[in-house]
């Protein structure tokens, strides 16, 4: 029979970690942005990487430490938030872990990558499976820094490349809330038809990519029966969350779209309810990606990005 895990550690944004905080039960401590709540992994949104059962170890010295993570498993990465230079000296000693930018769409290498942190000189905490494939979950892009007009396009970006799936081409998508056309210019480029909804209009780059059309007015009137079938709903529109989440609901309803990336963003500390209304629709995850602010990213598509046990 497998041993329950004592504990699992869940790995913040900097900034986020009240609202991780406040979705976690029998929290037992918190490293900086690093939380260890008891048991299993537990549902949650705000974590960017899980560590899985981690492992409190003792050690006497820089090469006690290396031999002692060589023997759990190859690959490892550090969460230095403290004693930086001796991580840095037990980094040096590991195989090395080659975290070079990805080129998308290009996919993530799906080799597990284990974490670990010193808590004072001899004492580390080690989990050799985590949920994210990326150093302390942060996505590195080789970014485009003249087709997006703005910066929006990694969030598109990292919720597909999560997801292992993308709009091909021929595809028919609705973008809504487009301008300036971050999220349009990353569909288009992938070879799909994009609509893309705004009452503002899109950067000229963009609107002139071939395949775009553009609505000028509320993108909340890009109803099933006025768009037709469409084989990706992509939303980073600001508007209250509960709005969204109704929308979302026509589109299901309608049976006209199997493929979702939406942004629900917040003001302050409320609205958080619609991440669970959310969640319940089957097949879907929420997330709070490297590249969100104060927000989270709703993705369902065949293949939805889900956190491995």
């Amino acid at each position: 029979m497998t041993k329950a895990p004592q504990s699992t550690g869940y790995l913040a944004a900097p900034g986020f970690v009240a609202q991780l905080l406040g979705e976690l039960r029998d929290v037992q401590e918190v490293h900086d942005h690093l939380v260890i709540a008891a048991g299993s992994p537990q549902v949650c949104t705000w974590a960017e990487n899980i560590w899985f059962d981690p492992q409190r170890i003792t050690v006497t010295s820089i090469g006690d430490a290396v031999k002692a993570l060589k023997s759990l498993q190859r690959n490892w990465w550090p969460y230095a938030w403290q004693l930086h230079r001796r991580h840095a000296l037990i980094q040096e000693k590991l195989p090395h872990v080659a975290a070079k930018p990805l080129k998308f769409p290009e996919l993530y290498p799906e080799s597990r990558l284990g974490s670990f942190t010193l808590l004072d000189p001899n004492t580390m905490l080690a989990s050799a499976h985590c949920s994210s494939p990326f150093p302390n979950g942060v996505p590195n892009f080789v970014e485009d820094s003249e087709g997006p007009p703005s910066r929006a396009y990694l969030k598109l970006w990292e919720a597909l490349t999560l997801a292992r799936t993308y709009p091909k081409r021929g595809d028919r998508c609705l973008d809504l809330g487009a301008s300036p056309g971050g999220w349009t210019w990353v569909l288009a480029k992938l070879g799909a038809s994009v609509v893309a909804y705004d009452r503002a209009a899109l950067a000229p780059n963009v609107a002139a990519m071939r395949g775009v059309s553009t609505v000028k007015g509320d993108a909340f009137a890009a109803t099933p029966d006025k768009v037709g079938p469409i084989d990706w709903l992509c939303s980073d529109v600001i508007c209250y969350p509960e709005k969204l989440r109704d929308f979302v609901q026509l589109w299901l309803d309608s049976g006209k779209c199997q493929n979702f990336v939406c942004t629900l963003k917040f003001q302050g500390d409320s609205h958080y309810g619609v991440i669970a209304d959310m969640r319940k629709i089957p097949g879907s995850t929420v997330i709070h990606l490297h590249n969100n602010k104060h927000e989270v990213t709703w993705i369902l598509c065949p293949r939805t990005f889900t956190r491995p046990d």
